[in-house]
């Protein structure tokens, strides 16, 4: 019994130490130094929200910029099912799901005779990647700009005005969110017309 007491003593102590008192510290600290981080990095148009700068979304109007394609299979861009295709190099799933998506982009944009990037055509590791390289937006310039009716240069400057560099100065590449990317669209150019 008398083992018994202190047991539950520090039992005690550390549940409220390690389940509430620490918790309760990083969620003040986070809230009072990366309000918008600790938040889910939440994109609003107006007071309407539109999703997260940290997960991808799925886009097929041709108004719009398209996303790196998503590797979630039931519902795409599912943070729930977060998860890579596992497909090797070799695998000819593969090829065929690239041969597809390059089929689309080409379909889409049949005047647009640039190498398609790399990642309009792959999943990340996540499949869930919001971000696109600034060739893969600069590729869809021309399709998004004749879908909504203004000159190119004007949609490939608010590319470049989208385009984030290294985080700093020397991680990454250089991306643009496509999400952020086509809300700036919408409140340039009004939402496209409907086809």
């Amino acid at each position: 019994m008398s083992i018994l007491r202190p047991t539950l003593v520090f039992l005690l102590f550390f549940t409220a130490l390690t389940g509430v008192v620490y918790p309760a510290l990083i969620t003040v600290a986070a809230q009072a130094v990366f309000p918008e981080q600790a938040n889910g990095s939440l994109l609003h148009d107006g007071q309407v929200l539109r999703g997260s700068r940290l997960i991808g979304q799925p886009f097929a109007a041709a108004g719009y910029f398209w996303s790196r394609p998503s590797a979630t299979s039931a519902h795409p861009y599912d943070a729930a099912a977060s998860s890579g295709s596992n497909l090797g190099p070799l695998n000819p799933a593969l090829a065929t799901a690239i041969q597809t998506r390059v089929t689309a982009l080409r379909e889409a944009d049949p005047g647009n005779t640039a190498p398609v990037p790399v990642d309009l055509v792959t999943a990340s590791g996540s499949g869930l990647d919001p971000e696109l390289s600034p060739s893969a937006a600069l590729y869809q310039v021309g399709r998004v700009a004749r879908a909504r009716g203004v000159p190119p240069e004007r949609v490939e400057q608010l590319v470049t005005d989208h385009t984030e560099g290294r985080t700093l100065g020397l991680l990454g590449e250089a991306r643009v969110n496509a999400l952020a990317l086509n809300l700036a669209l919408d409140r340039v150019f009004g939402q496209p017309k409907a086809r």
